[in-house]
């Protein structure tokens, strides 16, 4: 506490002391202010030490405490030579203001313990806004959640209804394989829709959608061919853990520059492998086999590390020199693909880097640029290599050769048309007539054993998946998950759209498989890691959402 003139201010509030109540706050007093005046008069007033010789003895007298002709110099002077007796007086007179203003100990422990129990606090905001946002997502997916009950019955009783009936219909009394293979299926997709979407952040639609374009190729396979199914539904657990794994990946992960570099420079030397060790088959070289891991189709697993690429490098630079990177790994990959002779793979991974290009720049003229690039190479294409022109031959007139170039077409226009609107039963009819029946023409099979109206159903599964990852990468507040979504949705659609248009022909045949039903292990793997990667957007945009509702309670 310090004299100000005629008042005075208490020491800084701590922030251990209460709020001072205005009782407390001192007024100026006259009474105090005379004191304060009179003790100074009596400093001027005392006794001087004695003067020297020459100094002549100063006149003494009593000064008024109201003179108003005192100068402000010498009251300056007169205040800071108070005695200190004057000084404990007064300093006893304000004791008591100055206990007023401090913090009594129950004030303190008070507020010791309020700090004590902040965390607390936080702690119990925190759970309150979790609480509100659990009720809220079961407000707004309520009906999502019955479409996924019944997605998920109907997948179920498909998948043991198709298996018990092979089971049944087997050589040799009952098919105990196809009974193993019952309670390995039907569980595992109950689970993984209904069970798993309440222990790690996926979303339930998108789980239930894939789980039953799985379960169709599986129970279709098996029917036809019982060890490629049973080696199918092996596929898919693996795939399972890919996807739990890569959605777990992507949803945590905050930085991919060095999980991008990496994944470019595997992409490249994946596609070297077929060069070097690949073998030859159906006019392209794209498949190797190792002695652990068998064959497989190292194109397939490279279009996750070609949509990684592309997302980020498209997200965090506008202007196409700063894409540079990711445009010459694409053109790098198209003509690895092209030394391979594998066109339909090129001619996806092609449309997939337009297809995010113009989402992340919006450049007109440059798409239009990019498609009239991708028609010259597939001109450049027809002319260079002799078995694109027996496919767009096929395609124009099969009849023209129907014993051999054009056999499988026939034979899978033949198989749609004999299946009618319902189909001849499953596990019936003559897929085996079909070349490549297992991988290119799936769904021919499943147009012949259970009708056109059954296509047309799975159609519109793809469609429903498609629509409902837009869902999910339109809730999406980073340019880099947007783009990594529109990628995987684009490559999904792109090669659903091209195999199904060469089975009905009405596109010459690319030699693509289908996603989630056709027979292949890099196929299925790579499909549902896709899976993976909308289920880790889905999480992300989700997280997003939860921060600013705590941040609004908190």
């Amino acid at each position: 506490m310090a004299f100000r003139g005629e008042t005075y201010t208490a020491r800084p509030k701590r922030p251990s002391d209460g709020a001072v109540s205005a009782k407390y706050k001192k007024k100026p007093d006259k009474a105090e202010e005379k004191l304060a005046k009179r003790l100074i008069s009596d400093r001027l007033t005392a006794k001087e030490p004695p003067a020297g010789p020459r100094t002549a003895p100063k006149k003494t007298g009593e000064k008024k405490t109201g003179d108003k002709k005192t100068s402000a110099p010498r009251e300056a002077a007169a205040r800071g030579a108070a005695p200190k007796a004057a000084q404990k007086k007064t300093a006893e007179k304000k004791a008591p203001v100055r206990r007023a203003v401090m913090a009594t100990p129950k004030q303190a422990q008070r507020a010791k313990r309020d700090r004590a129990r902040e965390p607390g606090r936080v702690r119990r905001v925190r759970r309150h806004a979790e609480a509100a946002m659990r009720d809220r997502r079961r407000a707004v997916s309520r009906g999502v959640d019955t479409r996924v009950v019944l997605i998920a019955l109907l997948t179920a009783a498909f998948v043991t209804g198709g298996l018990l009936l092979a089971a049944v219909r087997g050589t040799g009394g009952m098919d105990t394989q196809a009974l193993l293979l019952i309670a390995l299926m039907a569980p595992l997709g109950l689970l993984m829709s209904l069970a798993l979407p309440r222990v790690l952040p996926i979303d339930p639609l998108i789980m239930a959608l894939t789980n039953f374009l799985c379960g169709v190729g599986v129970v279709v396979l098996y029917t036809v061919s019982p060890a490629r199914g049973v080696r199918q539904a092996s596929y898919y657990v693996l795939g399972l853990v890919a996807m739990i794994a890569v959605s777990a990946l992507v949803s945590r992960k905050k930085r991919f520059r060095g999980l991008t570099l990496l994944a470019m420079v595997l992409g490249v030397a994946a596609l070297i492998l077929p060069l070097a060790f690949g073998e030859w088959s159906g006019g392209a070289k794209n498949w190797v086999t190792l002695p652990v891991v068998g064959s497989f189709q190292p194109s397939e697993l490279v279009k996750l590390s070609l949509v990684l690429a592309m997302a980020y490098y498209f997200s965090a630079h506008r202007t196409v020199l700063q894409m540079m990177p990711a445009i010459l790994f694409a053109g790098a990959c198209l003509l690895l693909l092209m030394l391979q002779r594998d066109l339909g793979t090129a001619l996806i991974y092609y449309a997939t880097t337009l297809a995010m290009f113009y989402v992340a720049c919006g450049n007109v003229p440059l798409t239009i640029a990019g498609l009239g690039g991708g028609v010259g190479a597939a001109v450049l294409g027809y002319r260079m290599f002799a078995h694109v022109k027996v496919r767009v031959a096929m395609w124009r007139n099969p009849w023209s050769d129907p014993l051999d170039k054009g056999y499988q077409i026939i034979q899978a226009l033949l198989a749609i048309g004999s299946g009618g609107l319902f189909g001849v039963g499953l596990g019936q009819g003559t897929p085996e007539k079909i070349p490549a029946y297992y991988n290119d023409f799936i769904f021919a099979v499943i147009c012949e054993q259970l009708g056109l109206v059954f296509g047309v159903l799975l159609l519109a599964v793809y469609v429903l998946l498609i629509l409902r990852g837009v869902t999910v990468i339109n809730r999406s507040r980073r340019s880099f998950d947007m783009l990594l979504g529109c990628g995987v949705l684009a490559m999904l659609a792109i090669q659903t759209f091209m195999i199904v248009a060469g089975v009905i022909k009405m596109l010459p045949l690319t030699g693509v498989t289908m996603p989630f039903l056709s027979y292949g292990g890099s196929s299925l793997l790579s499909c549902l890691s896709m899976i993976g990667i909308l289920h880790g957007i889905a999480a992300r945009a989700q997280e997003d959402l939860e921060e600013d509702v705590l941040s609004i309670r908190a």
